[in-house]
């Protein structure tokens, strides 16, 4: 007999097995972080029935880091984010951050449905 089915809780990503050896899920809120992870790290072209999903951000690794990849980025990520995500999270502030060969990005969101306002960091390259 399975577990009644729970609205609130969602597959965990990445996908992994649980400590109990089902699916892994997670919560509303960590969901959503889950989903802002998937929207930064998806390149367009990279999922065949959605085509320009995504921002593109692992398609700058071999590109000089400085100021303005940093603001070319946060102009990318900004309007990924609206697009993907606008009805699931209101973005309040947003620092991309270049250093070497790092890029950090630092999000404060809303998730629109439970109120609950997060500040989650993304790095790729030695930043990781």
């Amino acid at each position: 007999m399975g577990t009644p089915f729970d609205p609130d809780l969602n597959v965990d990503f990445p996908f992994r097995v649980g400590a109990d050896g089902r699916t892994a899920l997670t919560g509303p809120d960590d969901h959503v972080r889950d989903l802002v992870e998937q929207v930064l790290f998806t390149s367009p072209g990279e999922r065949v029935n959605r085509p320009d999903f995504g921002c593109g951000l692992l398609d700058l690794v071999f590109e000089p880091c400085g100021p303005d990849l940093a603001a070319a980025l946060r102009i990318t990520v900004q309007g990924a984010l609206h697009r993907w995500l606008g009805d699931v999270v209101a973005v309040q502030a947003l620092d991309v951050t270049a250093e070497d060969s790092a890029l950090r990005i630092e999000i404060r969101y809303a998730v629109l449905t439970t109120g609950t306002v997060r500040t989650d960091t993304f790095a790729t390259g030695a930043a990781r």
